[in-house]
């Protein structure tokens, strides 16, 4: 298998590691694993593409590659210059440092990647941590995606979780925020809403008398509904959604056509 994987954290990011772990793992000893990641981090970007600019990109060492651009960037270069239009099997995005649950899911430069992925017509997976009391601390925050990673994406990997459609689905994956022994399984779920948790911006005075706004996240262990992604993390699960890229409301197609005659 030949799989292709990038982040948001950039290229050096500890989560990037542990993700090349996983990808070697699912690869096997007769595959390949290509990284294509940003020089820089990149969190929060969402699936932003360098449109107006170039982007410059450096071979860092053997199939792996650094880019001064977005995670989706990152992904259009993996595909289009470094594996030079022969498509890999996979693509994997990750895995965060945090989580890339509910409300975060559309502002994360790695769920962009996966976005990316999909429309470009390659299987699709993205890969997050949460973070809390009971795993920050520990020697490696990372251990329940290093103990249970491989093992999700091999389940994902079924030929019935995939379809044709022109929307492609592709799969956001979190892994709670617990010790690895004390993850308690895998759990399909839909995107939660965290009814307190809003990005807000802080006004800041520098020395030199300017004014700038820093952009800070809400609490992010506050509930989500049953059955949702957040809400299975913090009860100890790996939390798998799938996803599409087309936003259309469907439930409310009928409803406007109705009010518009």
């Amino acid at each position: 298998m030949r799989i292709l994987i990038t982040n948001d954290d950039g290229i050096n990011a500890p989560g990037l590691k542990v993700l090349e772990e996983i990808a070697h793992e699912v690869a096997g000893p007769e595959g390949e694993v290509w990284i294509v990641a940003p020089a820089f981090e990149q969190s929060g970007v969402g699936h932003c593409i360098s449109y107006t600019h170039p982007t410059m990109i450096a071979q860092l060492g053997e199939r792996r590659f650094a880019a001064e651009g977005s995670p989706a960037d990152c992904v259009i270069a993996g595909l289009y210059d470094v594996l030079q239009g022969d498509p890999p099997d996979l693509l994997l995005s990750g895995v965060n440092r945090g989580n890339n649950a509910a409300e975060n899911t559309l502002y994360s430069g790695t769920i962009g990647a996966a976005i990316e992925g999909a429309l470009q017509g390659i299987r699709s997976i993205a890969l997050s941590q949460f973070y809390g009391p009971d795993n920050k601390g520990l020697d490696d925050p990372f251990e329940a995606s290093v103990a249970h990673g491989a093992a999700v994406v091999r389940a994902l990997l079924q030929d019935s979780l995939w379809d044709d459609a022109n929307y492609k689905l592709f799969y956001n994956v979190n892994f709670p925020p617990v010790p690895a022994a004390k993850v308690k399984g895998m759990a399909a779920t839909t995107q939660g809403f965290r009814l307190n948790t809003r990005f807000r911006a802080e006004a800041q005075t520098s020395p030199t008398g300017r004014k700038f706004l820093w952009v800070r996240g809400g609490p992010q262990h506050e509930p989500t509904a049953p059955g949702t992604d957040a809400a299975a993390n913090l009860d100890g699960y790996v939390s798998i959604t799938p996803m599409r890229a087309d936003l259309t409301d469907y439930n409310m197609v009928a409803a406007l056509k109705d009010a518009l005659t």
